[in-house]
């Protein structure tokens, strides 16, 4: 190997032990209704409600408790992974009712994942994240390191 690319290498290495990657935590989407009808001879009587349970900040409070190893960003244009959770209300409890879908930075989904509860949805996400990291890391590392057109007494007008 080159030099060069050892060094390019190393030094990408020692970035990666240093930086931890960023995500972003889209807004839940999470809905729920429920109702409930009873009734005697005398009188029927129901009620119904439901609507928005948005769970981006628990979420995000989950992610730092349990994946340490991931930096929360409110900026997506700055994260390095985007990660979409929402929970679905007012299914049995043996039903999977959490989905998590994380995208890198190029838009490619790394793990799509049905979950029973969301700190399983959570973990499911950072495994992925911190597995799909590296490769990040030395993609960037081999971006930088290829050089550029030569410029040659061929490309002068």
């Amino acid at each position: 190997m080159k030099p060069v690319l050892l060094a390019c290498l190393f030094f990408s290495s020692v970035l990666w032990a240093a930086e931890k990657p960023r995500i972003y935590v889209t807004d839940s989407k999470s809905w729920e209704v429920s109702s409930g009808v009873g009734g005697t001879s005398d009188a029927i009587g129901g009620s119904g409600g439901g609507g928005a349970r948005p769970q981006t900040a628990e979420i995000i409070k989950t992610f730092g408790e349990r994946c340490p190893a991931v930096t929360i960003n409110n900026k997506q244009e700055k994260a390095d992974y985007v990660v979409l959770l929402d929970h679905e209300g007012g299914k049995a409890s043996f039903l999977r009712d959490n989905k998590v879908v994380v995208f890198n930075k190029d838009g490619d989904s790394i793990v799509s994942a049905s979950t029973r509860s969301l700190g399983n949805a959570v973990k499911d996400a950072c495994t992925a994240i911190t597995d799909d990291w590296p490769k990040q890391q030395i993609k960037a590392a081999n971006a930088q390191a290829q050089p550029g057109p030569a410029y040659t007494t061929a490309n002068k007008k």
